[in-house]
């Protein structure tokens, strides 16, 4: 631990949400690091989930959404039975832009200052690469491509998990686990999502996509066959199942209602 690191750091509790036990800022100016943890609960043991990197439009969005993922977490970590409670946090700002290993270094030693009540790991614009950076600051970070508790990234895993449901959950609606040329509707296309459509096409589905990236959308069409839609159109095609899989938040006041689907299985939190 890097004690001049820590010292430099600018960290002050915010009020949390009622039903959460705690909400951290920080804030360092030499690396642009601007980051939240949100603990929701500790009864089950210290809280554990993963960062999330994320150039959120305004300070109370980045609240808002640690807090909502750090309940999430405490339902998963209890569902799982594992000895957790539910944390999360967030950094503020455009991986792309501003990540870099200083950074990730000074987002470790705000961790550190919650001495184990929180552990994390990765999430969006978050890799085991990263995490590296600040694992050299804390002990408290996990997730990782080697050592004791290495797990890697877990999104192949996430998106096996959700074409394993898909399968599960057509046959009950169909009474055949065979996707050959079901519609499937996919919202986003990052590790999971990606992954996920490479899994579907390969078992013979039809996909439908979106997502903010160009690029991603290009190889979905290119690599699976798929239709592309617009990000905002995504929730309301017709299809057999809806697969969000990007932020959070896909089903709404808003989105619920146009839906046209008859499942929806997919990997995004909330």
């Amino acid at each position: 631990m890097d004690a001049a690191l820590q010292s430099r750091i600018q960290i002050s509790d915010l009020q949390p949400s009622v039903g959460h036990e705690r909400l951290v800022h920080a804030v360092d100016p030499d690396t642009g690091l601007n980051a939240l943890i949100s603990i929701h609960s500790t009864a089950r043991g210290p809280a554990a989930g993963g960062c999330r990197m994320f150039d959120y439009a305004t300070f109370a969005d980045a609240v808002r959404d640690v807090e909502r993922l750090s309940k999430g977490m405490t339902y998963k970590n209890a569902g799982a039975d594992l000895p957790l409670g539910g944390g999360k946090s967030v950094i503020i700002g455009a991986p792309d832009v501003i990540k870099t290993p200083d950074l990730m270094r000074a987002f470790g030693a705000f961790v550190d200052t919650l001495q184990g009540h929180y552990y994390t790991a990765e999430d969006v614009g978050i890799s085991p690469s990263d995490l590296v950076f600040a694992a050299e600051q804390s002990d408290f970070v996990v997730g990782l491509d080697g050592g004791p508790f290495a797990s890697g990234d877990p999104s192949p895993h996430t998106a096996k998990g959700v074409f394993n449901s898909i399968q599960v959950t057509w046959a009950h609606l169909s009474g055949s686990a065979d996707l050959n040329g079901v519609t499937v509707a996919i919202q986003g296309l990052g590790h999971v999502g990606m992954s996920l459509a490479e899994q579907l096409h390969a078992a013979g589905a039809n996909l439908i996509v979106s997502d903010l990236r160009a690029t991603s959308v290009d190889h979905a069409q290119s690599a699976f066959g798929a239709l592309a839609v617009p990000p905002d159109q995504i929730a309301a095609v017709p299809a057999d199942i809806f697969a969000p899989c990007a932020m959070g938040g896909a089903l709404n006041d808003v989105t619920v209602p146009q839906l046209s689907v008859r499942a929806v299985v997919g990997a995004a939190n909330n």
